[in-house]
């Protein structure tokens, strides 16, 4: 496999995981000092804050990611994914609407930094604007 190829084969090990609700599984293609940039917020570093994320997003938000594509550079060293995310508010979350089950069209982004097989940076982007508009 080339370079690009191992990057994407990663991102669909990622998304896969995702899929399944499997956090070991995402957190096992992230680096140790994993850098996750979190949509129109700060950076939080490492597995264990990302696994802290994942609990959190997953008892406030059921969602599917659909219409999924994934591209790599030619070294493999970035990636990007992107989606159409189909979800349901579940959980209210601090500074946001109250949640009452209501559901959600929202394409979203990804980009990422790998290293060594392993995922370093996880950045993802959505219309937090439009999120709000759909679940007001």
């Amino acid at each position: 496999m080339t370079a690009r190829e191992d990057a994407i084969a990663l991102l669909e090990r990622y998304y896969d995981a995702f899929h399944k609700g499997d956090t070991q599984a995402m957190l096992a293609c992230l680096s140790d000092d994993v850098a996750h940039d979190i949509n129109q917020g700060g950076r939080e570093q490492g597995k264990q804050a990302f696994a802290a994320f994942m609990g959190g997003m997953d008892a406030a938000y059921k969602e599917e990611l659909h219409d999924m594509v994934v591209m790599a550079s030619e070294e493999g060293s970035r990636a990007a994914a992107e989606f159409v995310v189909h979800g349901q508010y579940l959980e209210s979350q601090e500074g946001l609407p109250a949640a009452k089950g209501q559901c959600y069209v929202l394409p979203a982004g990804a980009f990422f930094e790998i290293a060594n097989g392993l995922i370093t940076r996880v950045s993802v982007y959505y219309n937090l604007q439009d999120w709000i508009r759909q679940v007001s």
